[in-house]
């Protein structure tokens, strides 16, 4: 059991679970509650997004992940861990998928690292309900995160 499976068993707020981890130096900071921003779509969460990811140094790039027929009529399949159908049934990687440049001491004075960073994109004031898509992206969240990846779900600025 992953800490997000047991956050979800105690219905602890997503919220709570990333104040938490930022406490520890697990993971970014907790979404603030915007007001204005209530209600908006995940477009407009996407773009907050990557407005900070571009002023943090953070490198983006959307990864879609989807099947479809080619001229043969063979079904190709793309985007990352979309191996199979069945596979992204159970593990649905992330919407942007990208790294932050890290400085790592002591044996590694001066030498920068790529620290992989993994956001699943959802609406301003989404909440995590375990339905849907949602416990397939929390897989990939939490492979990435027990692989010291920064990985989150992300409802705009202030949540890389």
């Amino acid at each position: 059991m992953s800490i997000h499976d047991w956050a979800i068993k105690w219905r602890i707020p997503l919220d709570c679970l990333q104040d938490l981890q930022h406490t520890l130096g697990m993971q970014c900071p907790p979404v603030p509650e915007v007001a204005p921003a209530h209600g908006k779509s995940e477009a407009f969460a996407t773009s907050l997004m990557l407005l900070e990811a571009s002023r943090k140094g953070v490198r983006l790039w959307r990864n879609n992940v989807g099947a479809l027929q080619d001229k043969t009529g063979r079904v190709v399949r793309y985007g990352l861990a979309n191996e199979s159908a069945r596979l992204n049934a159970v593990l649905k990687s992330s919407d942007y998928i990208g790294w932050r440049t890290v400085r790592i001491t002591p044996q590694h004075v001066g030498m920068a690292i790529g620290q992989a960073v993994l956001r699943e994109v959802k609406a301003p004031g989404w909440n995590y309900t375990g339905q849907g898509r949602e416990p397939a992206q929390l897989a990939f969240l939490n492979m990435g995160a027990e692989a010291g990846c920064d990985a989150a779900f992300c409802t705009g600025e202030g949540s890389l």
